[in-house]
Formats: C-alpha cells, sequence, structure tokens
C-alpha cells in the first residue's frame, strides 16, 4: 500500500499542468483564412504566464536562491502576478505581488485568494514605478526574492525551449509566420528564436497596440489591450529576431475578443483577440495557404469589470407567464 506523499509533494503536482496546451485550428468566415492559435489560457492559473512562474521559482530553488522565510516579489500587471502567487502556494513560499491600482479588480482578487499579498501602487502611467519599487524593497529586506520577470533571461529560455518547440511539434511542418503582443518580451523572444531556427524564412512579428506604437518610436498612451506594450521597451524584446510589426487598436481587439467568444466559444482575454487581429492581417497578406501561429494568452474571467463586458443593450428579462391551473 502507498503512503500518503506529504502536503506539500502533493501540492506541487499542478506543476505538471503547466504547458503543453493544444493548438487549435482556427477557421475564419467570411475572410476564407485559418489561424493556429496555442492555447494558453488553459494553463492552471490562465495564462501563459504560468510557464514563466514555473520556470523562474524552480531554477531558484535548485541553486539554493529560496529559503523556507524568502518572500517571492514582483511587479505585474496581473498574470504574472496570480501565475507566482499559484506556484509559490503550491511551493510553499510567501508570494507578495506590486500592482498599479488601474489594474482589473478580478485580477487583484485571484492574487488574495491564491493567498499572496498585493501592494497597489499609483503608476502615472509609468509601469517602471513599480519596479524601481520592488527594488528598493528587495534592498532593504533580504528575505525578498525577485523574478525579474522583464530582464531574467529563463523568460527567453523556458519559450524557447517549451512553448516553441510544442508549436513546432504541434504544426508539423513549415511554420511561415508567428505574431504575438509583448509584456516583457519573454515569449515573442524565445518562440522566435525556436521557430527561426527551424524555418528561417518564417517571419516574427510583433503586435502593439495602436495608441501605444513603441517599436514605432511613439510615447506611451492610454490603451485598453492589458497585459501588452506596459510604457517601455523591455530588454528582453531586444534579443528578440524580429521582421515587421502590426499596430492594432483597442477597438479591434475588442470586437475580435468578443467575437472569439460569440462563434468560437473561447472565453478569452483582450490580447488575445489583438493578436488574432494582427494574425489575419498577416494570413491575408501571406494568402490562405500560409501557416500562422499566434497566441490566446488568457482566460476572460479577470476582465469581467472592464469595458470589454459593457456590451450593449444590457441583460433582459423574460416576460412573466400565467401558470396554467
Amino acid at each position: 500500500m502507498n503512503e500518503p506523499q506529504p502536503r506539500q509533494q502533493r501540492a506541487r503536482a499542478i506543476l505538471y499542468l503547466i504547458g503543453d496546451t493544444p493548438l487549435v485550428p482556427l477557421r475564419f468566415e467570411p475572410e476564407g483564412l485559418m489561424i493556429h492559435a496555442k492555447s494558453e489560457f488553459l494553463n492552471p492559473s490562465g495564462s501563459i504566464k504560468d510557464r514563466l512562474a514555473k520556470g523562474v521559482l524552480l531554477d531558484a530553488e535548485q541553486r539554493g536562491l529560496l529559503r523556507a522565510d524568502s518572500i517571492i516579489l514582483e511587479c505585474s500587471s496581473g498574470n504574472t502576478g496570480i501565475a507566482l502567487a499559484m506556484v509559490g502556494a503550491a511551493m510553499g513560499y510567501s508570494v507578495t505581488i506590486l500592482m498599479s491600482s488601474g489594474a482589473s479588480v478580478e485580477r487583484r482578487k485571484l492574487i488574495r485568494q491564491l493567498g499572496a499579498d498585493l501592494i497597489l501602487f499609483e503608476s502615472a502611467g509609468r509601469y517602471q514605478t513599480g519596479i524601481e519599487i520592488s527594488r528598493e524593497m528587495a534592498a532593504e529586506d533580504s528575505r525578498y526574492f525577485l523574478t525579474r520577470q522583464f530582464e531574467n533571461p529563463l523568460n527567453v529560455e523556458d519559450h524557447e525551449q517549451g512553448t516553441g518547440l510544442e508549436i513546432l511539434r504541434q504544426i508539423g511542418g513549415p511554420v511561415d509566420a508567428f505574431v504575438s503582443g509583448f509584456g516583457t518580451g519573454g515569449t515573442l523572444a524565445g518562440c522566435g528564436k525556436a521557430i527561426k531556427r527551424a524555418w528561417p524564412n518564417a517571419r516574427i512579428c510583433a503586435m502593439e497596440p495602436a495608441e501605444q506604437a513603441l517599436l514605432a518610436g511613439e510615447c506611451p498612451c492610454c490603451h485598453f489591450i492589458e497585459g501588452v506594450a506596459d510604457g517601455f521597451i523591455p530588454p528582453l524584446l531586444r534579443d528578440a529576431p524580429l521582421d515587421s510589426r502590426i499596430e492594432v487598436t483597442s477597438a479591434e481587439a475588442m470586437a475580435m475578443t468578443r467575437r472569439l467568444h460569440r462563434e468560437f466559444g473561447l472565453l478569452v482575454g483582450t490580447s488575445s483577440g489583438a493578436n488574432i487581429v494582427a494574425a489575419l492581417r498577416l494570413a491575408a497578406e501571406l494568402g490562405p495557404k500560409a501557416t500562422i501561429v499566434t497566441l490566446l494568452c488568457d482566460r476572460a474571467e479577470r476582465y469581467f469589470s472592464t469595458a470589454l463586458f459593457d456590451l450593449p443593450g444590457g441583460e433582459q428579462t423574460a416576460a412573466a407567464r400565467p401558470i396554467a391551473s
């Protein structure tokens, strides 16, 4: 008879659910185009950032950087914070997340529900404020372990050896283009490297909010595609093998996200809709036979209080009917 596993070992079983997400073909009519979408919203905490959290924290533990009293610390717009809170809980570590006060209420509640501490800060449109606060906190207290998502090379390596290779295996043939938005730049750089190594002629394309096209040299501005383009070009993106970029407006991203909800039954977030808009533009340019791959980054439940769910018409209530005697 097998002896029961220690609690912490049982809790870590959730880490095996991270990655190996399905790649689904999506046929868009009337465009007559096919897009292959990697379903990262099916990771256990609901986003692609589970990969980063697992990779960085397991590496830190193996190298002895995490102690029993360590506190994992990161500045996040939401998904990384949720992922770190989940993986930290499973591994038995305390987690503190710094988040802009403008982040959606759902993201805050998910982080707290997973047992992490949440510190809100006023960003004034400047994401670097949170990064600077996290560094100051770590300098003052040795218990804090910074995951440094915007500069940690493990972020790129994990997508190069994990997500990128999964895409290549699942496609099983040539990839003509890969397109994705960027927050830390790790996904775009890592997947881009893996795909370029296998298919040198593949086009690697960055999706940017049209209201904040940083790669075009524009200044940070307001947009409603959460989790991408955090107001600066992240260091990891400099290593990405980019061929081009596509600008997508917030309105286009929201319209496509709602279309994914209603035509495909895919309850994903706004960055997923933006990625699909960009992928369809590439598909229209490269032709219906081209293999275009993109990402469905996160789930819709963290957007309930945002403009994405402000649908016209509101709820309708059926008229009461008399009960037959």
